[in-house]
């Protein structure tokens, strides 16, 4: 084993944890050593499935408890996709522990739970960030561009967004997501965050003035304890006059897109937060112009193709490898990147904003 391979252990068998699995073996700066369940049969199994798939030189070792993996001297660092509820103790754990923590999102069961998370992380000088991966694709620094460019978008007014998947039957009556003791926020933290994450990220991180939200449908199980957000609208109000819209649902066609429209141009992200599979990461602007000669009344779309040579997934350049890898490379510096964090609890801070406006009927809430 090389001597600057990350040793990273999965705390939790989640689905998502597979890719990551793959993710973290294609980084080529890290390596799995350990897994967690509370069930031993369930840590053994995942390995062997993951192993057979996409195999380490040595396999990780399975763990029937999640104490243990907190405590394994093997271990640098901690991904975490247990749901949302039980998060906060393992990471406040992993913290105690010196372990560096990468958890899926929403990060938190409320902003307060984020604020201890973080504070901790800060106190045992551990890196701290969230699993969304778009935000570690190379395409994110060419729609910087095309946003920085002063002519291609020019000042931002609009942003719009829409991330949906239509869930089949079983997944109201079973599936975590719709549990609310497990996962409060419903589709608005499984899938709005994303949509949030990204018009924070193209806003430069500043907070909006005002948010509202909406719950358009809800969805009750025997196990949830009440009922699950399943479809939302909210709308963000910046100090600059640009504004945000976005959808989000488990009861929609599968979409993922985002609409940057501005006073020179507009650009579209057809999938934003999954890339399209394929070797290439694009988007595409338009600044349509209106031709007018005599009578003939042309627009021309004024269209142009953006792209980067990035895998959209299972690859070392694709998002989640690059997620996991600049996340080793950043704890392997010992110069925690304070903005990570940050990012996590502004996302979360306006995500439960819009939450409480639905929860009063759609009611304007400040942001301070």
């Amino acid at each position: 084993m090389a001597k600057n391979q990350f040793r990273w252990g999965i705390l939790g068998t989640a689905h998502i944890a597979r890719k990551n699995w793959k993710a973290i073996r294609n980084t080529n700066n890290g390596i799995v050593t350990a897994v967690a369940s509370r069930n031993l049969d369930n840590s053994q199994r995942f390995i062997a499935e993951c192993q057979a798939d996409a195999g380490f030189a040595t396999p990780p070792r399975a763990l029937g408890s999640y104490e243990e993996l907190v405590a394994s001297s093997d271990v640098d660092a901690l991904y975490i996709p247990l749901p949302t509820c039980p998060r906060k103790d393992w990471v406040l754990r992993a913290a105690a522990a010196g372990k560096h923590v990468v958890c899926e999102k929403p990060c938190a069961a409320s902003l307060s739970d984020l604020k201890e998370i973080l504070n901790a992380c800060e106190r045992h000088q551990v890196q701290f960030m969230d699993g969304v991966m778009f935000m570690h694709s190379r395409r994110l620094d060419l729609i910087r561009q095309a946003l920085d460019d002063g002519r291609t978008i020019g000042r931002i007014k609009r942003i719009d967004s829409i991330f949906n998947f239509n869930a089949p039957d079983e997944f109201f009556h079973s599936n975590i997501r719709v549990d609310t003791g497990l996962e409060p926020f419903g589709c608005l933290g499984d899938l709005g965050w994303y949509s949030l994450r990204f018009a924070l990220w193209a806003m430069r991180w500043q907070l909006p003035q005002q948010v509202t939200g909406r719950i358009l449908s809800q969805s009750k199980n025997q196990v949830s304890p009440s009922p699950a957000i399943t479809e939302f609208s909210g709308e963000l109000f910046f100090a600059d006059g640009a504004s945000f819209n976005f959808y989000c649902s488990f009861v929609t066609g599968l979409e993922q897109w985002v609409n940057i429209s501005g006073t020179l141009g507009s650009l579209r992200v057809p999938d934003f937060v999954l890339p399209f599979f394929g070797c290439e990461a694009a988007f595409e602007s338009s600044s349509p112009v209106h031709n007018v000669q005599g009578c003939d009344f042309n627009l021309e779309p004024n269209t142009r193709r953006w792209a980067v040579p990035e895998y959209s997934n299972s690859h070392s350049n694709s998002q989640e490898s690059n997620l996991f890898r600049r996340f080793a490379e950043l704890a392997q510096s010992g110069n925690l990147d304070r903005s990570w964090p940050e990012m996590a609890l502004k996302t979360q801070q306006v995500m439960e904003a819009c939450r409480d406006s639905a929860l009063a009927a759609g009611a304007r809430i400040s942001l301070k």
